[in-house]
């Protein structure tokens, strides 16, 4: 690709996303601007670029600015690794930042390019100007009221945020054509040797497997029996019996798939010996860890119904869902004794649960579990469900008149331009059109 070329695409780039990214929230634009992005790149791993523009395209559905913000962060990964791909753990950790890496090597690269294409003096000249302008300009704006007045009279109210979108995204396409064109090997040779002899991980994996089987053994009423188990039980609460044990479950979960990557990592495979006792014994571990991470699940549900679904509460369960399919993916990785997929797959899943979880609305699903809850039980926490975005609104809004009012009383909900067209919104405007609030009886 041509200097001339690049810095073409990095302009167009950039222009697009000054027009097409909504100024404040979540939008349609933010999907539109990556599909553009791609389409000038063209040369994308798929997999990876209908990821990242599943992750933007959140924002056209869900208002919840908090998942949005986590989507973002995962999309600009996805767009990374679908410029210079990755198999390994190592190279999918410096491919997911590689572009923004590159956006700054790519500087050097792209002058030198200019310069022996014999560009025009004045064209050099131009872009020089065009920096200083937009290096210099904001800094005495913001020195100076009067100047800064001066300046907002001459360009548009948002020119500044436009700016600094066709710098990001200009110079991050302008990285992206430098990795093209100079593809990298972030994955590289693996020096990590096998030295782990059978008789030296055999014990400790083992005594491991049995400490999980007897605790399973064990536990396996109060593991399930749920409301049973609370209710028989002196002295104990839900509080305790969910929040008690959640947090130790999900450091188990976690801690373990640590021992079984350094295991799976390091132990010798000299015969097939070694290769069965690998597969029974992680499969073993996997099998009981799984069971736990149902337990986990089992207890945090039996929390909220109890005390109420809170944005942290259904966070840490899809969290832990996650871990029980990774811990899956490992187990279908072990059947063969062959990994070279998994680290993909992990990361995969990671940004797939995500849309999932955008799917399932977790601002909506919480009002709509809570109003349920205060059905059953007549109790329900309107201040934190006021708080919940704009998506929680429909729910919301079929509470009696005196409920509604309080947890409605502030609502505005703004309008969207094309840019930020935003489906949850839009239920959320329709919603309060279609009610009466009534006064909040505090």
């Amino acid at each position: 690709m041509s200097p001339n070329r690049v810095l073409l695409t990095g302009a167009v780039a950039g222009i697009g996303a000054a027009v097409l990214l909504p100024s404040e929230r979540p939008g349609l634009g933010w999907a539109l601007t990556a599909l553009l992005v791609f389409a000038l790149l063209r040369k994308v791993r798929p997999a990876w670029a209908v990821l990242c523009v599943a992750l933007f395209g959140v924002g056209a559905f869900v208002a919840s600015e908090w998942l949005f913000a986590l989507c973002a962060i995962a999309g600009c990964a996805a767009a990374s690794l679908a410029i210079v791909g990755g198999r390994t753990a190592h190279g999918l950790v410096l491919g997911a930042g590689a572009v923004t890496v590159a956006a700054v090597r790519a500087a050097p690269w792209l002058a030198r390019g200019v310069k022996e294409s014999g560009a025009p003096r004045m064209a050099r000249s131009v872009l020089v100007t065009v920096g200083l302008l937009l290096l210099f300009a904001p800094l005495l704006a913001s020195a100076d009221a009067a100047f800064a007045e001066l300046l907002g009279s001459a360009v548009p109210e948002e020119s500044g945020q436009s700016v600094v979108v066709f710098l990001a995204i200009g110079l991050g396409t302008v990285g992206a054509c430098y990795l093209l064109a100079s593809p990298v090997d972030l994955d590289g040779q693996s020096d990590v040797r096998r030295t782990v002899a059978r008789r030296d991980w055999v014990l400790p994996v083992g005594a491991l497997v049995a400490l999980f089987g007897v605790f399973v053994a064990v536990q396996i009423r109060t593991l399930f029996a749920g409301d049973e188990h609370v209710i028989t039980t002196a002295d104990l609460t839900y509080a305790d019996h969910a929040r008690g044990g959640f947090w130790q479950l999900l450091a188990v979960t976690v801690l373990t798939l640590g021992v079984i990557a350094v295991v799976a990592r390091l132990a010798r495979l000299d015969s097939p010996t070694d290769r069965r006792w690998l597969r029974v014994l992680l499969g073993a571990l996997i099998l009981l860890t799984l069971v736990i991470v149902a337990s986990a699940l089992t207890r945090m549900w039996l929390y909220q119904q109890a005390y109420g679904f809170t944005v942290l509460r259904v966070l840490v369960s899809a969290c832990e869902l996650w871990l029980g399919a990774v811990y899956v993916l490992v187990l279908a990785a072990g059947v063969r004794l062959r990994g070279d997929w998994l680290a993909r797959a992990v990361v995969g899943t990671g940004f797939a649960a995500l849309v999932a979880l955008a799917a399932l609305n977790p601002d909506r699903f919480i009002a709509e579990r809570n109003i349920d809850r205060w059905y059953e039980t007549g109790k329900v926490d309107v201040r934190y469900l006021a708080k919940l975005s704009d998506d929680a609104v429909p729910a919301l809004a079929a509470l009696p008149p005196a409920l509604r009012g309080c947890a409605l009383e502030f609502r505005r909900v703004q309008a969207d331009d094309w840019r930020s067209w935003n489906l949850g919104r839009q239920r959320a405007r329709a919603a309060l059109a279609d009610v009466r609030l009534a006064e909040c009886a505090r």
